[in-house]
């Protein structure tokens, strides 16, 4: 077991981790601790100690003590003593704001099963997994309200979610639901998120907790580039390697808000879900709202330690386990080798091409559709192209297919272009706010996901060309976020449930996809990074982690990303140079040496290499495909963070699970004269193993690879062609376990 209920108390236990709330006496829940694991009682008097402060409104005239404000609380209201951001608010058919939701009774099941309509956590290897759920009632409104918690103890982590439903004869509005709540006691933490913007997503930002507001959010209808649902609690002392962190994350692809409240008595509140702004939701009789489920996960072992509980979580529990274990493909995409010029020959040169260095997929961008030369035509139009493909697109599958390689596509079906036929027939299909001038975005505005009847063009669509190519993988893009939002077939007092309604169109789509082609791997990409949250995960189990393929550019990228997600939910490409986004001259060996640490790809004109840089790809594919579980699942480790001191160096490290091999990088961005001397410290062998390095004949210890480090040359540049340089300089450590 993992739950455990004593009188009024419930206290959640993972394997290094307690959660424990109760039933006060006003009948609602209250928080009691959440931190390491501590042992079980009946009940926890010390933690639930009361004392009257003056000038503060209390529960009734007989219990003075019992003040909404000085009360830590598990899913707090507003308006009744309570003047902290509630995490929920209704608004009752008479216009009261006020809710009282009492505790009628609990139930427990074992295991988890997903929710209907969105994407969610799952169960199904028998992971031990225990569900509580509370029901809450408004004996006034007669809505009742189900708090839902997760254990999975074997990954330390807990979800939570709330569903509210009318049982009354009146139509409610919920003005906000929030996911989850959290109230810890002291505010002494850091707040850590991943912000950043396009073509620089999830840059590590590290500040402390102050009095009042700290948030992160997005109201793009999309999780953003801009911020990610990723963020954590730590200790100030908190490293990568010590010292206690929280992990707060949300399964959603929409409108989000993380938020930190620290009150006058330093308590923080910490609140997840979809942002109260811009939404609201008509509850009719008899009807429900389901949020989304909100991550949790502790540990008082640093940010690796969470990272790869977290990481583990979403392998085993989130992800589709048709793809959650399998290695992924080493592809080949042609878009920055021809853009939207390109005819069946053309592409079929770069196919053979990388069939001889050794890739296993061929992935067509943009421009295949339609009569799609440019970017301002034709979204929506999803039949081929036929001055581009005048036998037809199965028939440049069917080649690919012979080739012993997978075909993928590149889809963008949330949008649609002026110029397209979708366009002329559905112009209602377009969002827009009727009498306004719309804003467009690259030249292309959105579809109303919210109506089934898109939903049902763009899955027959879709399934055609899937069927027609025996598709193996799609890119699925979005490239613009959303302006003049307005649900035509809506009713005015319904306008604020279009962005939930939205996303829940695009979740419908997905669902329905991978229902139909479960074979299909779906790679998820908004404009790059603008969408890599844990809904898409549930659907997509890899993502395109940013335009941006600078190598150095994406070492920061994914060392941010690394955080919250693991390696193998990263496309991590080798392109050419200089880089499109920053005109930056980097050696190949150091893109491959970033790319490898993620989903491996390649983003150019293979046709055109040298006969030496074919060698070095065929080299690097070769060994990346050695390697590929290793670098795709293995435990990563920080070791060099670029967000701390000058940002020169950057290293980590991939441990396979027993511990017999390890591969860690180093980079270093500039060359400095005479330098100290390096020692690179490896994080996450065994101690007591022996191991050799790059194959060599010198044994180390894991303890002493780890607390001594090894030796690290200079790279004076002295042997490389005088093109070269030996700026942006990359060296692999492999560690392979040599016994005795």
């Amino acid at each position: 077991m993992s739950i455990y209920v004593d009188h009024n108390y419930f206290h959640l236990q993972t394997d290094h981790t307690s959660y424990i709330f109760r039933v006060m006496e006003n009948g609602e829940l209250g928080q009691v601790y959440f931190g390491s694991k501590i042992h079980r009682k009946s009940a926890y008097d010390n933690l639930v100690i009361r004392e009257e402060h003056t000038a503060t409104p209390a529960w009734k005239m007989d219990q003075p003590d019992f003040q909404p404000e000085l009360i830590k609380q598990e899913y707090a209201s507003f308006g009744k003593g309570d003047f902290r951001y509630p995490a929920f608010q209704i608004t009752a058919d008479n216009g009261s704001r006020i809710s009282e939701f009492t505790f009628e009774k609990y139930t427990l099941t074992a295991g988890k099963k997903r929710l209907a309509a969105l994407p969610s956590s799952f169960d199904d290897t028998n992971d031990d997994a225990e569900t509580l759920t509370i029901l809450l009632k408004d004996k006034v409104t007669k809505i009742e309200l189900d708090l839902s918690y997760t254990v999975f103890p074997n990954q330390d982590v807990i979800i939570r979610s709330s569903q509210f439903t009318n049982r009354g004869t009146q139509t409610a509005v919920l003005n906000r639901a929030l996911s989850s709540q959290i109230d810890l006691p002291d505010a002494n933490y850091d707040f850590i998120q991943f912000s950043g913007s396009w073509a620089r997503e999830r840059q590590m930002v590290r500040t402390q907790l102050r009095s009042g507001i700290q948030n992160i959010s997005s109201l793009r209808t999309a999780s953003s580039h801009q911020q990610n649902p990723f963020f954590m609690l730590a200790r100030p002392q908190t490293t990568d390697d010590h010292g206690e962190v929280f992990g707060f994350n949300l399964i959603y692809s929409g409108n989000f808000l993380d938020q930190v409240e620290v009150d006058q008595y330093d308590v923080s509140r910490i609140l997840v879900g979809i942002n109260p702004a811009e939404f609201a939701w008509n509850l009719a009789p008899n009807e429900s709202f389901q949020t989304p489920e909100a991550v949790i996960s502790y540990t008082d072992q640093g940010m690796n330690q969470l990272s790869q509980q977290m990481g583990a979580f979403y392998m085993q529990h989130l992800v589709n386990p048709h793809f959650a274990k399998q290695e992924r493909p080493i592809l080949i995409n042609n878009w920055e080798a021809t853009y939207f010029d390109f005819n069946e020959d053309k592409l079929m040169k770069i196919v053979n091409a990388a069939k001889t260095l050794g890739i296993e997929m061929f992935v067509l961008d943009d421009g295949w559709f339609g009569h799609r030369n440019d970017d301002k035509t034709s979204l929506g139009d999803w039949f081929v192209d036929p001055q581009k493909f005048p036998n037809g697109l199965a028939h440049l599958a069917d080649r690919i297919h012979a080739q012993k390689m997978q075909f993928g596509l590149w889809f963008e079906p949330e949008m649609i272009s002026i110029d397209s036929e979708l366009y002329q027939n559905h112009p209602d299909w377009m969002i827009g706010a009727p009498n306004r001038q719309l804003s467009p975005g690259r030249n292309q505005f959105v579809l109303d996901m919210s109506r089934t009847e898109v939903v049902d063009y763009l899955f027959e669509a879709m399934s055609k060309i899937i069927t027609s190519t025996k598709l193996d993988y799609i890119k699925w893009d979005m490239n613009r976020n959303i302006t003049e939002m307005f649900g035509a077939s809506l009713a005015a007092n319904e306008q604020l449930e279009m962005p939930h309604r939205y996303i829940l169109g695009v979740y419908q789509l997905y669902n329905r996809l991978i229902t139909a082609f479960p074979s299909v791997l779906f790679e998820s990409c908004a404009s790059g990074g603008g969408r890599f949250d844990l809904g898409m995960m549930y659907y997509a189990p890899q993502a395109w982690t940013s335009d941006d393929t600078d190598a150095v550019e994406r070492m920061h990228v994914q060392f941010g990303t690394s955080y919250g997600y693991p390696q193998s939910m990263m496309g991590a490409h080798v392109s050419a140079v200089p880089n499109d986004q920053t005109g930056r001259i980097t050696p190949l060996k150091t893109r491959g040496d970033v790319a490898y640490f993620g989903d491996l790809g390649y983003e150019l004109d293979i046709t055109k290499l040298s006969s030496t840089e074919k060698e070095a790809v065929k080299q690097q594919i070769t060994f990346y495909k050695k390697y590929r579980r290793l670098f795709q699942f293995g435990n990563f480790y920080r070791l060099d963070n670029p967000f701390e001191n000058d940002g020169n160096v950057i290293s980590w490290a991939v441990v396979n699970k027993d511990k017999s091999c390890a591969i860690g990088a180093r980079y270093q961005l500039l060359n400095h004269p005479n330098p100290a001397y390096i020692r690179l410290r490896f994080k996450g062998l065994d101690p007591a193993k022996k191991y050799v390095i790059n194959h060599g004949t010198e044994k180390f210890y894991g303890d002493e690879l780890m607390h001594a480090g090894i030796f690290v040359t200079r790279s004076l540049g002295k042997t490389m062609d005088v093109t070269d340089s030996s700026d942006f300089n990359s060296r692999l450590f492999i560690l392979t376990q040599k016994d005795d």
